[in-house]
């Protein structure tokens, strides 16, 4: 399992700035920091969320990572924080969790402006074979 999630959207400068603006408005995160290169014309996003679980006892931290380079718009998502292992069947599945929430906001927005989006995968790195 992956636990980071990145997605590439391109589509017009104007749209792509506007997003993490929407998103912020639209889902509130508890640490927001911005940071506007005055070499480039790139926008840098940190938002970081935070969501108390009180079936685990546990608190999920989301740290949400947006670079705004004027011609497309790179989401770096990772989710910290809860409990592993094995905890029964007292959880409740249907709950959307704040992560949920974030990815259906990236993918709703491209779907209504008709913007591009591509997830990137990692890249799984085959063991080399010794032929010695």
């Amino acid at each position: 399992m992956n636990s980071v999630s990145k997605y590439v959207i391109y589509g017009p400068g104007g749209t792509l700035k506007r997003m993490p603006g929407q998103l912020f408005d639209s889902i509130e995160p508890k640490y927001l920091y911005k940071y506007d290169s005055s070499k480039h014309n790139d926008t840098i996003h940190v938002a970081v969320y935070e969501e108390y679980e009180k079936q685990i006892n546990a608190s999920v931290t989301l740290t949400c990572i947006i670079t705004f380079t004027g011609k497309k718009t790179r989401f770096e998502i990772k989710k910290t924080g809860g409990r592993m292992g094995f905890r029964g069947s007292s959880l409740d599945e249907e709950k959307r969790t704040i992560d949920d929430e974030v990815v259906d906001f990236i993918l709703d927005f491209a779907k209504r402006f008709g913007l591009t989006i591509q997830e990137e995968k990692e890249k799984v790195k085959e063991p080399e074979e010794d032929n010695s």
